[in-house]
């Protein structure tokens, strides 16, 4: 059973459907999963919040099989909140959440979100026929355009990539659920998920 944004239940089988998306490529470093209903767990980030060096580093870590510490060091290196950090800034964080809702249950099902200060958690079930590059895409370029113009500044907002990983059946889920929810809890920026006002948990505690 997934929960949508506004806590919903619906009721779909981790496993995706046929669809025009790409299903299975790859970006260069590990195998994708683009296909409708797939449950896909994404992260992108500022574009001066990891240096270039740290992620080919990352990615060859992957290509030598070792994934799992991979996500760990990732985690511990977005946690320490490098660069400027424009996410931080309220009026950024609610551009970039607007954004994650402006299309919910029409390009996906949004299920949850987390807005840190140099980068985002996104967790949503695929729509048919809307690749899941195309979807950050639109987040990016919109909240880019919008951000910088609010900042008064130029140049690349966010970092050209971004990570994501198919969710694999209901444990993962649960897993990403509760990574997304407690990412500002472990970075020090609030003592309970629904007290950072950026994220799925916050929103809903919001509207209760």
């Amino acid at each position: 059973m997934l929960l949508s944004h506004d806590g919903n239940d619906h009721t779909r089988e981790l496993s995706p459907s046929p669809s025009t998306n790409r299903v299975w490529h790859s970006r260069g470093y590990h195998p994708h999963l683009d296909a409708a209903h797939a449950t896909q767990s994404i992260t992108f980030r500022l574009a001066d919040s990891v240096p270039a060096a740290q992620i080919r580093r990352w990615r060859a870590a992957v290509r030598h099989g070792d994934a799992p510490k991979l996500y760990q060091r990732i985690g511990k290196y977005e946690e320490a909140g490098r660069g400027a950090c424009y996410l931080g800034r309220p009026e950024i964080a609610k551009l970039v959440q607007d954004a994650l809702l402006f299309f919910d249950r029409k390009r996906y099902l949004l299920l949850e979100w987390c807005v840190m200060p140099n980068h985002v958690h996104v967790l949503i079930e695929q729509a048919d026929g809307v690749p899941l590059g195309q979807v950050v895409r639109a987040w990016k370029v919109h909240t880019a355009r919008h951000a910088n113009l609010s900042l008064g500044r130029s140049g690349p907002f966010w970092m050209r990539d971004y990570f994501d990983r198919y969710v694999r059946d209901r444990e993962h889920l649960a897993t990403v659920r509760h990574y997304i929810r407690w990412n500002p809890v472990r970075a020090r920026l609030c003592d309970k998920p629904e007290q950072w006002p950026w994220s799925s948990a916050g929103w809903r505690a919001k509207r209760r």
